[in-house]
């Protein structure tokens, strides 16, 4: 029996110092781009390059690679080399005040045109004001006047003097001008004098009454004739006079954007505009109050229709805009009608109208987190929306859930030309693809970033360029090349693989800004392997309270391992416990009782409900591999249970399949096993045992419990042999494996493990299905037999009872 145990060597990827053929990273040039993500740089590359529609990306990998460092700096440069997009602004829509009409301009020429026709309306209030006040206006004014009052003047005179020869005079009254009767002495008659008259008398004055009033009819309706001819001359006047100080600005105005239809379209409106609310720019007296105590504020004309709204000014820009909405809210994302509150009421117009980050990205390059955007409300389907209408709508979202329909603004939607970028899981991602049928239409590009890559020279010294660029751009000490290889074991540790480096390059920040404080507190000018060293235990003291504890109750013999002495049915298994930000191994005490019975192998955690589907499924494999090793000649005929003893909450996993059967085996064997080895490892039907996850962990579980009670040379763990690979072990295991103190002993299959638990031989079957006396198989089978053979004849017997009564 050859029992294979791992040299130290093999426990962990020690990187020389030496390989580095610089001292320092002061000698190393910065990392300029990414590392070991070729696959998602290149999928990035083609979907910046593609301007077909739904070919936006989506950039899905681990939190910590880098995503968002490279999508930033790969679109600044790619940004700087393209066209600066159009400026957008929004104007009145003097047609429709409700629509605004939004304006595309070149860049820049948003905020000269919002100056020019701001200084154009300051220039107009001073100016028009000063023409209605000239004497020349005046005059004229006065000359239209007075032929006015002239022609009514003397229409009504004649009325007057045709009146008074018939006794009848003209009065004023609130209704307008009348016809009443007068006495010799030309006194008014009064309506009883009126009445006291003889009938003759009083119907000849009805007549004549009759004939006056309808020629005073025609007279009143001349004068007002007169009166509607005298207001349009006064308007022509004053749009006459206007002209003079607007024509020349407009003029000049319409001269300076000459090359923009748009804008020329818009002075034109303006200028009528202007023409039909000349009252607004005349100069008005301040209102007297009607108690002189209450003060009300001034009416002052609104100018607000004549602004420009600068949605989007492009002017400052170098190249195409890269836009990062780290809080995409609706009105964040799509922009908003902001309102405000005059007398109680909520008003808004054009200008009130605020751009939003997709405006800004327009033209450019959209980045937003996916969870983030997903977690607001009407948020995804608005982007969506926006994506295949190619266009931006601004709109109050909020409308159609309101009780009371309210007038809002209904802007004009703005052409779209944007690449979005998501940056999420890759759980969200395959959530998205899979249930949104609308998102593989339009987010056509995965750009997949690894969280390893292959530990070759190339991306070694990638990893000094990427300490050197963090050294430099946060004013940190510069390692030393022991530095460096430090830093880089710790990559290799993160990657759980000899042969790969970690790409999560956050972890790797942050353990170069944590090496920097540890150097300080040393006065050192350069970080050393040392103070990564340092920096590495200090993380994990500041996390691992909860494993002290567990370490401090098994001292205490609160929670049952023993890691000395041998014991039947009874294995040490080692479970991950992961808190998120830290994970260690924890040994477990698993027992096994086996009895004559037909219930089968009963495991205690699936019958309570305290196991996942995975370790059901493993338990049922199980079951599947004793089956078909002993139980080919006789069927499987025995009772037992297996239980993770002081087990307080679900386990998941088949990590602990090899332990579980090894403690089955013990207990049918009757060998014991050896308390100072613990187990873990995954098997299939076959009995090959597969590799598993968190392998350094639970070494390091393991060996610390250990180190409780003592090193005396025989502790040790038993791994799959296909988790060599991902060994990366603490220098204090390696060092008590060099010493002889603790072992790891690497296995392919079942038996190679159950030879090292119990000192015993497996034993192989030979050609009459029988195995070696003496061996575990042996015994096994033997045990399986007896139990057949026992129920066989307690049947028997319980039939011939039955028969005989």
């Amino acid at each position: 029996m050859e029992i294979k145990k791992l040299p130290p060597e093999s426990l962990r990827w020690i990187c020389n110092p030496r390989e580095f053929e610089f001292n320092t990273t002061e000698e190393v040039q910065p990392l300029e781009g990414t590392i070991g993500q070729e696959r998602a740089l290149r999928a990035i590359d083609f979907g910046l390059g593609l301007e077909s529609q739904g070919f936006n990306i989506y950039i899905l990998g681990e939190s910590g690679t880098g995503k968002t460092t490279t999508i930033n700096k790969i679109l600044e440069m790619r940004a700087m080399k393209e066209k600066i997009p159009d400026d957008w602004c929004y104007v009145y829509n003097f047609d429709d005040p409700d629509r605004p009409k939004t304006m595309s301009l070149t860049p820049g020429m948003g905020i000269i045109l919002q100056k020019d026709m701001d200084e154009l309306i300051n220039i107009l209030k001073v100016e028009i004001p000063k023409i209605f006040e000239s004497k020349e206006y005046e005059k004229h004014r006065n000359q239209i006047l007075e032929e006015y009052q002239e022609k009514s003047k003397e229409l009504l005179s004649k009325i007057e003097v045709e009146a008074t020869k018939k006794g009848f005079t003209l009065r004023k009254t609130a209704t307008g001008i009348i016809l009443a009767p007068i006495k010799n002495g030309g006194e008014t008659l009064s309506q009883d004098e009126f009445g006291a008259l003889e009938e003759d008398k009083r119907r000849r004055l009805e007549e004549l009454s009759k004939g006056l009033q309808e020629k005073l009819n025609d007279a009143l309706r001349l004068a007002r004739e007169g009166e509607k001819e005298l207001k349009e001359k006064i308007s022509k006047l004053e749009r006459d006079a206007a002209l003079t100080a607007i024509g020349q600005l407009i003029t000049e105005l319409e001269s300076k954007y000459r090359l923009y239809p748009e804008i020329l379209k818009y002075l034109e409106y303006v200028k009528e505009d202007i023409l039909l609310n000349l009252e607004d720019f005349k100069a008005s007296e301040e209102a007297i109050p009607s108690l002189p105590f209450l003060k009300m504020p001034k009416s002052e004309p609104s100018f607000n229709r004549y602004k420009i709204n600068v949605l989007v000014n492009n002017g400052g820009a170098q190249g195409a805009p890269v836009v990062i909405e780290t809080n995409p809210t609706y009105l964040n994302l799509f922009g908003r009608i902001e309102h405000k509150i005059q007398y109680g009421i909520a008003i808004t117009d054009f200008t009130m109208i605020k751009a939003g980050s997709v405006h800004r990205a327009n033209g450019g390059y959209l980045i937003v987190n996916a969870l983030d955007l997903l977690r607001n409300i009407f948020v995804w389907d608005a982007l969506k929306r926006m994506i295949k209408n190619r266009e931006i709508k601004i709109e109050d979202i909020w409308e159609q859930y309101r009780l009371i329909s309210t007038v809002t603004l209904k802007p004009d939607p703005i052409p779209l030309n944007i690449k979005v970028v998501l940056l999420g899981s890759p759980y969200l991602y395959y959530l998205l693809y899979n249930l949104d049928e609308d998102y593989k239409k339009l987010f056509k590009v995965k750009a997949d970033f690894d969280n390893r890559m292959m530990k070759t020279k190339e991306n070694l010294l990638k990893y000094a360029s990427f300490i050197s660029a963090r050294c430099r751009e946060e004013n940190l000490r510069h390692f030393d090349r022991t530095g460096v290889a430090k830093v880089v074991e710790y990559g290799v540790r993160l990657a759980e693989d000899q042969k790969r480096l970690s790409a999560r390059f956050f972890n790797i920040a942050d353990i170069v800004r944590e090496a920097n404080y540890w150097a300080s507190q040393d006065g050192n000018s350069y970080i050393t392997s040392r103070h990564v060293e340092k920096a590495l235990e200090e993380k994990i003291y500041r996390s691992n309270k909860i494993e002290e504890r567990i370490q401090e109750l098994i001292d205490e013999g609160t929670i049952m391992v023993d890691v000395d002495g041998a014991v039947v049915g009874q294995v040490n298994g080692i479970a991950v416990i992961d808190l998120g930000d830290y994970g260690f191994g924890k040994p477990s005490r698993i027992t096994a009782k086996t009895y004559t019975g037909k219930a089968g192998v009963v495991n205690i955690e699936r019958e309570t409900k305290m196991s996942g589907r995975i370790h059901d499924k493993a338990h049922m494999i199980l079951t599947s591999y004793l089956g078909g090793k002993f139980s080919q000649e006789l069927p499987l005929t025995l009772s037992a249970s297996i239980c993770f003893e002081q087990l307080y909450e679900e386990v998941e996993g088949d990590s602990a399949t090899c332990t579980e059967l090894y403690a089955l085996l013990s207990s049918l064997s009757g060998l014991p096993i050896k308390q100072g080895i613990a187990v873990t490892g995954s098997m299939n039907q076959r009995g090959e045992v597969q590799p598993v996850g968190g392998i350094n962990e639970k070494i390091e579980g393991f060996f610390e419990v250990c180190k409780l009670e003592r090193l005396i040379g025989e502790q040790g763990v038993i791994i799959p042999e296909r988790n060599v690979k991902n060994l990366m072990l603490k220098e204090a295991v390696v060092e008590a494996v060099r010493d002889g103190k603790f072992h790891i002993y690497p296995i392919e299959d079942i038996d190679e493990g159950i030879e090292i638990l119990t000192g015993v031989n497996a034993g192989k079957k030979r050609e009459d299905g029988t195995y070696p006396e003496g061996t575990v198989n042996y015994l096994v089978d033997k045990r399986l037999r007896d139990i057949a053979r026992t129920l066989k004849e307690f049947d028997k017997g319980k039939k011939e009872g039955e028969g005989s009564s």
